[in-house]
């Protein structure tokens, strides 16, 4: 069963957190950190498919509320507010009894991915990989407005799974700037899927079938990333 806990982030406020953990025979020794997108918090149905799926290949998955959400209100936190609550989870996250002696990953989905990957350009200890779940590189109908001069920066390996019909930056967008990144970055593109990978009712794979494929994909680059890094 996932085990839900607070995070402190003042000595009076917290946000909820939960622990999906690896129920794999083959556990990978790894927790992957997502945090949720802006509009949805972390018991969205998205959010409880991929974490519980990646427990179920080995992964130990946590997800966690922005401070925003934990409080029922639908404006994100400004984004120094989004970044310190992220921090904190990987604080108490890495100094757990349960998880201290995994290796740690980091990421989430779209916003969650973006503020993941802002940490991770001065963030130090012992990261090992950033896992995107719809990397928002630019606001839908706005281009121009790319959000990747950062990535540059980020000196962990990193995963992209970006839908084709990704409102938010298509894989086609992306590919240039992954390319041009000096660390090593993977581009899993989701054929037909949209900013959360759902595809239409007539693809030829069905919806259940796409996620698992990227879960299987997720769980697969994490182990063999981690591993050599």
């Amino acid at each position: 069963m996932p085990e839900v806990f607070q995070i402190a982030l003042t000595p009076h406020h917290t946000v909820t957190a939960t622990v999906y953990h690896a129920t794999a025979q083959d556990q990978a020794g790894i927790t992957l950190i997502l945090a949720h997108g802006a509009g949805a918090g972390q018991t969205s149905e998205f959010m409880v498919y991929f974490a519980s799926g990646l427990a179920r290949r080995g992964i130990d998955a946590v997800t966690f509320n922005f401070y925003y959400t934990e409080y029922g209100r639908r404006i994100p936190d400004s984004n120094d507010r989004l970044e310190a609550c992220y921090r904190a989870v990987i604080q108490t996250i890495t100094e757990s009894q349960k998880l201290s002696f995994n290796r740690l990953a980091i990421g989430g989905k779209s916003m969650g991915g973006r503020i993941a990957s802002q940490i991770a350009v001065e963030e130090t200890r012992d990261l090992l990989g950033l896992v995107f779940l719809g990397y928002p590189l630019h606001p839908p109908g706005k281009p121009e407005q790319h959000r990747s001069k950062h990535l540059a920066r980020v000196k962990a390996p990193m995963l992209f799974v970006q839908g084709s019909r990704d409102a938010f930056g298509t894989p086609n967008a992306l590919r240039p700037i992954i390319n041009a990144l000096a660390v090593r970055a993977e581009l899993f593109a989701v054929d037909g899927g949209d900013h959360s990978f759902k595809v239409a009712k007539k693809a030829p794979i069905a919806q259940q079938e796409v996620f698992a494929i990227i879960l299987d994909h997720i769980a697969l680059w994490l182990r063999r990333t981690i591993a050599t890094v």
